[in-house]
């Protein structure tokens, strides 16, 4: 993986893991396009899903010190119960990444036909929002469960994670706000697990990652920082403004190109 790629492919990443695209699905399209070794593919896109994962703190360091505040009150309050219903999103996404992580390695090998299809059923969900409503809603404990079972689902590469669960919330009445806010900050806890896991892997396997260079990791890193920072405001105002059909016709058109060239070559 050279500094350009480890550039661009850090920008995807921090653009598309908060607009309802599919990081996983961008990131796979963008490997196979530029040719960067599979073997490479699954440490990097650790240290980019951690690098927006630093985004989402900083956007909602107000939020997150708030709960944070909340949860040492030890008592039972708005903030412990939102992050009641957090580790209770996190259930489902935490069983598949247990029991499941060979069978998830596996779809990260440059198939553009799967990513193709699954960027089809992305556009299908977005296009859902456009036709419902009732967004007043509250986040409920069964809506938790639901959205979080909505984020297990987007492990597949091309069914946007943001997408999945915001579309999720807003289907099931949430309010806009509250459910862009939910799905931005359920999404730590896993992704904070999975490093520790892979650097785990990594200390007892370091030869993983003998292709990648620490400049280009830190390249990637910063990249999906920064535009990340930019995406997530982005996408939080395209949500309370309901115009999230718009990245349901990009996905379409991305899904269909990358089935048909996945049938062809």
């Amino acid at each position: 993986m050279s500094f350009v790629e480890a550039l661009i492919l850090g920008i995807i990443q921090g653009l598309t893991e908060f607009l309802p695209v599919s990081s996983s699905g961008h990131l796979e399209l963008g490997t196979y396009f530029l040719g960067v070794q599979s073997e490479d593919n699954l440490l990097f896109s650790i240290i980019l899903h951690g690098a927006t994962a630093c985004s989402t703190v900083v956007i909602f360091r107000k939020d997150i010190l708030e709960i944070i505040i909340g949860i040492f009150k030890f008592e039972w309050n708005d903030a412990t119960r939102f992050a009641s219903m957090i580790v209770l999103s996190m259930i489902p996404v935490g069983i598949i990444g247990l029991f499941f992580e060979d069978q998830i390695e596996s779809f990260f090998g440059g198939n553009i036909l799967l990513v193709g299809f699954m960027l089809l059923i992305t556009a299908i969900l977005l296009t859902l929002t456009y036709f419902n409503k009732r967004n007043e809603g509250e986040i409920t404990f069964k809506n938790a469960l639901l959205i979080g079972l909505s984020q297990a689902v987007a492990i597949m590469p091309g069914i946007s994670r943001s997408g999945a669960t915001i579309s999720t919330a807003l289907l099931l009445g949430v309010n806009k706000q509250k459910a862009a806010r939910f799905s931005f900050l359920m999404v730590l806890p896993p992704i904070l697990g999975a490093m520790l896991l892979k650097t785990k892997d990594f200390l007892e396997n370091p030869e993983i990652a003998s292709n990648i260079s620490g400049i280009n990791l830190s390249v990637g890193f910063i990249a999906a920082f920064l535009s990340g920072l930019l995406a997530c405001r982005w996408m939080i105002s395209i949500v309370q403004k309901g115009k999230l059909v718009y990245f349901a016709i990009y996905c379409g058109v991305v899904g269909l190109l990358a089935v048909i060239g996945g049938l062809l070559w």
